[in-house]
């Protein structure tokens, strides 16, 4: 009889958490490090990271913490290697990261300018794509296999539904759909490719999440979080541990055979 419970189990894995000080990234991290994982969170606040690794040493799982800035294009092959050369071929990765600009609120189609739409393209889009790339190759030399997920949106499926942002300060974001939706199509075209070296490539979306807004530090209006749940079959915003969980799904071998997917972590959002 097989043991299903263990095919959720990352038992002698290696996971590399892009953006693990975050909303999702810090569940993503915990759920990866109680499953057995020897997990490494990547992310740039430094104080953060090495308290979170030492409370997480303390409840003894193997768990550390680098200082790594997705953002930085020109260093990226660089601090990659580093990483690899200090904890070898990760057989996990996922991409939790959100850099923006710090005009990132005025993404609107009537505010965007040309030159913030580029650049939060260079350093979302772009260094997941290019991020994705260093850690399938990686795997691909290890002859090991492996699961990368990267982290889309609902917004990057479907466009987004400008009546929940009424009565509120918020309001459509141009660059984030352009960045969603190629992060998302990526992961396809890199399922074909790295399926033959037992590489699984997937995308996790999930919907709007409670906490604070991107790019500000107050959390979802009153007036956006009723209208959003309003819209949304059960009826609520998500939790960031549910994101996590279906994280640990996919990098779990009870995933074995999922691949090129978008898994949407949404509520309903987009089946209606």
């Amino acid at each position: 009889m097989i043991d299903y419970l263990s095919k959720f189990k990352l038992d002698g894995k290696i996971a590399f958490v892009v953006g693990g000080l975050g909303l999702i990234g810090r569940e993503v991290s915990i759920a990866y490090a109680t499953a057995g994982a020897k997990t490494i969170v990547l992310d740039v606040n430094t104080d953060q990271g090495e308290l979170f690794e030492k409370t997480m040493k303390k409840k003894g799982y193997p768990f550390f913490y680098k200082h790594f800035d997705c953002s930085d294009m020109d260093s990226l092959d660089e601090n990659f290697l580093k990483l690899l050369k200090e904890f070898s071929s990760p057989n996990i990765f996922i991409n939790c990261s959100y850099p923006r600009t710090e005009d990132w609120v005025s993404a609107s189609f009537e505010d965007i300018s040309l030159k913030s739409f580029q650049k939060n393209v260079d350093i979302h889009m772009n260094s997941f794509a290019w991020s994705a790339r260093l850690a399938a190759e990686a795997m691909r030399g290890a002859n090991q296999g492996g699961s990368i997920i990267q982290l889309g949106s609902t917004y990057g499926v479907v466009g987004q539904d400008l009546t929940i942002y009424e009565n509120t300060d918020m309001h459509e974001n141009m660059a984030y759909a352009v960045i969603k939706g190629g992060i998302t199509n990526l992961t396809r075209q890199m399922a074909s490719y790295y399926g033959k070296y037992d590489i699984r490539v997937n995308t996790l979306c999930p919907g709007g999440l409670e906490g604070p807004v991107a790019g500000k530090s107050n959390a979802q209006s009153k007036a956006f979080v009723k209208q959003y749940s309003n819209r949304t079959p059960l009826k609520r915003l998500g939790w960031a541990e549910e994101v996590a969980s279906s994280a640990l799904f996919l990098a779990s071998d009870a995933a074995s055979y999922i691949t090129g997917a978008t898994i949407m972590v949404d509520g309903g959002w987009t089946a209606v």
